[in-house]
């Protein structure tokens, strides 16, 4: 009975092993037919369109202008600016330029960061506000960035200019700068204007009226509204823009290789030019004079001398940084800077 029992299992399970076994033939055989029949058409689909006539896109760079007559021959600029701050004076200013906003573009670059996600969140609404509105007032790109290091300094205006804080302020804020170009210049720039976004008063005409001057670096004179026993009055506020002195060049050759001369210190004293000291009321606001380094609360630039090479050094560059040392740089590739000490814009006032 025990091998009768055992000889029925067997016969009884061999037909279910066969089918199983036929089964899985079965499957084996569909699987192969299906991937076979799946990479065919893989091997028939066409491939991801790239390259071909419609890619390839064309620059004469040589016929690229940046002239005194901007606004006529309809000259691209962008307006670049770092923000750490939103001030709603500086965005009405920027909206109400009257350079065409169609050969606008702007570029924005923002710390990481509290004080940063407030000014990003507010820098968003007023450009999703513009870019819907009225065609008229649309710019015809903007972009927006985010540094990946939280701003190094305190944005109280006593926290910026100390002396103790400014190589590691200004060479962050050059970071920032060389950023925001490199992301944002392409083959159709002409200009670059640098705005810093706590300048809460400029002319309309300002892109225009820097333009006219036809220099490859120009900087308009910053200074500051404040009272005085109930009296509006005008100071000096940025002393970045200034001519050199036998001074400061002595000082220079007796640095080491790393350290930085910061101008408008007592602890520091060049006896430079300053352009801030050079503002006379009623005076031609077109009179020019040269400079060895430049501000850039309010600086155009030919996009050409980005393009050469010159960049806002974030390290001691003949004892200079950021935008003097930009300013020493373009005079290095043969680009002379020049400052409009008559031609006033105003930064805010804490």
């Amino acid at each position: 009975m025990a091998a009768y029992k055992s000889n029925r299992y067997f016969f009884r399970g061999r037909p279910r092993t066969l089918l199983a076994v036929a089964g899985a033939a079965l499957f084996l055989v569909f699987y192969l037919i299906s991937a076979s029949s799946s990479s065919s058409k893989a091997s028939r689909r066409p491939p991801p369109s790239a390259g071909g006539k419609n890619s390839i896109t064309r620059y004469q760079m040589n016929s690229l202008g940046a002239t005194s007559s901007s606004f006529k021959n309809q000259e691209r600029v962008l307006v670049l600016t770092p923000i750490a701050r939103f001030y709603d004076e500086y965005w009405n200013n920027l909206v109400a330029l009257n350079y065409p906003h169609e050969l606008i573009e702007l570029g924005f670059i923002l710390p990481r960061g509290r004080e940063g996600n407030s000014a990003l969140q507010r820098l968003e609404e007023a450009v999703k506000k513009i870019q819907t509105g009225p065609k008229k007032n649309r710019f015809a790109k903007v972009t927006i960035l985010r540094q990946d290091f939280d701003s190094p300094f305190s944005q109280s205006e006593k926290d910026r200019h100390a002396l103790s804080g400014q190589k590691e302020r200004r060479a962050a804020m050059a970071i920032a700068r060389n950023s925001l170009f490199t992301t944002t210049i392409n083959a159709g720039t002409s200009w670059i204007l640098w705005l810093d976004a706590d300048i809460v008063e400029s002319p309309p005409s300002l892109i225009q009226d820097l333009a006219a001057h036809n220099k490859p670096i120009i900087v308009a004179n910053c200074y500051q509204r404040y009272t005085d026993h109930g009296e509006n009055k005008i100071r000096a506020y940025d002393f970045n823009s200034w001519q050199d002195s036998d001074t400061a060049l002595e000082l220079a050759r007796s640095m080491g290789d790393d350290d930085v001369i910061f101008e408008g210190y007592a602890e520091m004293a060049t006896y430079r030019t300053l352009m801030a000291y050079q503002y006379v009321p009623g005076n031609d606001k077109d009179e020019e004079i040269e400079l060895d380094g430049v501000g850039a609360t309010a600086l155009l630039v030919k996009a050409e001398v980005h393009r050469d090479g010159a960049m806002f050094p974030s390290f001691s560059f003949y004892h200079l940084i950021e935008s003097e040392g930009f300013a020493k740089m373009a005079k290095r590739l043969s680009y002379h800077a020049y400052g409009l000490p008559n031609y006033l814009v105003y930064h805010y006032n804490e």
